[in-house]
């Protein structure tokens, strides 16, 4: 572990608020590029962050420091995530109408410019696990290892969803030129 980090992490534990804020301040753009890049909505995604720092204080303790406290907050970051999107589908499942629905993708649409934009909406076909993986891989610029950590899976696992993630992006581009 990144030895300022472990100082920042035993400090805070121990109730130093200044080493705290270092901390969060260190992360936070780390944590706010994962969640935007899981949400892909910067206005969800700065709500994630912010639910994450405020939870921090409390979920600090519980770092073990087995892994980097990157890995820590990687993983704290994606299961928040994984929570915000489990409620979003339940909601829209239960409220969502036909019209909503027509006025979000048409809202979707205008936001969307050249190749970035291409990439953002293929990326949201995929499953959650796959995009949390290229947030973290592509995104982030993580080894398959410590993805796999931080999403408590194998490295093995990290490279066959980047697998697929090259293959779904290939066949989409293919049926698009078609």
């Amino acid at each position: 572990m990144d030895t300022e980090d472990a100082r920042l992490v035993a400090d805070a534990v121990a109730g130093d608020r200044a080493a705290f804020a270092a901390l969060v301040t260190r992360h936070y753009d780390r944590i706010f590029r994962v969640a935007w890049r899981i949400l892909g909505n910067r206005a969800e995604a700065e709500d994630l962050a912010q639910d994450v720092c405020a939870t921090l204080g409390r979920r600090i303790r519980s770092f073990r420091g087995e892994a980097a406290f990157t890995t820590w907050l990687h993983r704290l970051v994606v299961n928040a995530a994984r929570d915000r999107l489990r409620r979003e589908a339940a909601r829209g499942r239960a409220a969502m109408g036909w019209g909503d629905a027509e006025g979000l993708r048409r809202r979707d649409a205008a936001e969307r410019e050249g190749e970035v934009a291409w990439l953002r909406e293929t990326l949201a076909t995929l499953s959650p696990e796959l995009r949390e993986t290229v947030a973290l891989v592509l995104g982030e610029g993580l080894a398959h290892g410590e993805a796999a950590a931080a999403l408590g899976v194998s490295p093995g696992t990290v490279s066959w969803r980047m697998s697929e993630i090259r293959r779904r992006l290939r066949a989409q581009a293919e049926e698009e030129r078609a």
